[in-house]
């Protein structure tokens, strides 16, 4: 197993009682039109704490960078995600969870993950279920991931459709529930096969997760794996 793993998440911050797996933290703020990065502060919109709270199921040797983009309310912006995305890449991380999800496409967003993916970083993001699609999860490369009911503990699903690239448990935590919910739990199991193959790159995760997958499809069960 690896001595050490970083991971990266993008949301609202973390609870005090989460700190002792912070490695590093950073908010990330629009004064204006103006971009300012700051100390993170405590999360007080309690998603970013509940998505830990799924990732925290993860050995101990995983420690987290967090990127605090949403403050009382769950809104932020292309440049701050952007932002969040380059500090990320200085911190090496080897994954990151975006349980969140824009409706607009935007450049600066776009760039910034095509630097995380070129540097050899996952991405993880959100998408719901229904209706328009939602960046960054739409993006060649990320791996979009929604809430599928039919999953339980430990299962995901491999839905290859315009939502989604798979699918995630739903179960609720602390209040947070649906696509943010399976966005971390999936996170948690790549990052579980990353403590035992930290070498894997993008196609072999992607590979390990078709092949693992309970079921396939958005309607049809498939072969559930031993």
């Amino acid at each position: 197993m690896v001595a050490e793993l970083r991971i990266g998440v993008v949301d609202s911050g973390f609870a005090p009682s989460q700190a002792s797996r912070v490695l590093a933290a950073r908010q990330f703020q629009l004064d204006g039109e103006t971009l300012r990065e700051r100390e993170a502060t405590p999360d007080r919109l309690g998603h970013g704490s509940a998505v830990l709270d799924v990732l925290f199921c993860v050995p101990s040797q995983v420690s987290f960078c967090v990127a605090q983009v949403f403050n009382e309310r769950r809104q932020t912006s292309p440049l701050q995600i952007a932002a969040a995305l380059h500090w990320l890449v200085e911190q090496r991380v080897a994954l990151i969870n975006l349980s969140l999800g824009l409706r607009t496409d935007r450049p600066v967003l776009r760039d910034a993950c095509t630097t995380a993916l070129r540097a050899g970083i996952l991405l993880c993001a959100s998408s719901p279920a229904q209706g328009e699609p939602v960046y960054p999860a739409r993006y060649p490369g990320v791996i979009g991931i929604t809430g599928d009911a039919r999953c339980a503990q430990g299962q995901w699903s491999w839905l290859a459709s315009a939502q989604a690239d798979f699918g995630a448990p739903v179960a609720a935590t602390n209040g947070v529930a649906g696509a943010s919910v399976a966005c971390a739990a999936m996170s948690g199991l790549i990052i579980d096969f990353l403590c035992h193959k930290p070498e894997a790159d993008l196609t072999e995760v992607m590979t390990w997760l078709r092949t693992g997958a309970a079921f396939v499809g958005a309607e049809r069960r498939g072969r559930r794996n031993e």
